[in-house]
């Protein structure tokens, strides 16, 4: 089938939230082949340990780029323990230049508990502003809801709850199967 006439994977919102001490990583369950909805339970948010160093990634896209993209992140992690920002930017410059990673098609959120990163094959490395990231179908809705509650007393686990919940009402490519993952608070 040519790519033009294939339907896409649809079904990802990933929404990061840093609020105080607290970072969470929060995302959908939904996978979708065009209209059709595949899987409502996918568990698209991942903790990562490397050495011992703590690590919250999800991810917006195919999931078999994903888990390929997580690897090398747990690989360059590894390699610079402690050191998200040095690692992520060269997992994006992997990503950009290697010919077999450049076919990858997902995007990644990932945090140590300090910092929040949108991680792209355009060879990218995002520090969101406002402490609020969001990725996928349904990114756009999670963001401006989340960026909306940055000012309340809700807590960053409640401000990622309540995005997801706003953009799944949204978005026909999300639901609202969390799977959430928190460092710190």
């Amino acid at each position: 089938m040519a790519d033009d006439q294939f339907p896409g994977w649809h079904g990802t919102t990933i929404i990061g939230v840093k609020k105080g001490d607290e970072v969470v990583i929060a995302g959908d369950g939904q996978v979708s082949l065009g209209q059709t909805v595949i899987k409502g339970t996918a568990r698209k948010v991942r903790r990562l340990n490397p050495g011992g160093y703590d690590v919250v990634a999800g991810f917006a896209g195919s999931t078999a780029d994903a888990f390929t993209l997580l690897e090398r992140l747990e690989a360059k992690l590894e390699a610079t323990p402690g050191q998200l920002a040095r690692a992520s930017v060269e997992l994006a410059k992997d990503w950009r230049t290697d010919k077999y990673l450049q076919k990858l098609e997902a995007m990644l959120i990932v945090s140590d508990g300090k910092d929040i990163f949108v991680i792209t094959g355009a060879g990218d490395v995002l520090e969101p502003e406002h402490n609020v990231a969001a990725i996928g179908s349904g990114g756009n809705f999670a963001l401006a809801a989340a960026r909306g509650m940055m000012d309340t007393d809700k807590s960053a686990e409640q401000v990622a709850r309540d995005a997801m919940a706003i953009a799944a009402d949204i978005c026909v490519y999300t639901n609202g199967n969390l799977t959430i993952e928190k460092i710190g608070g």
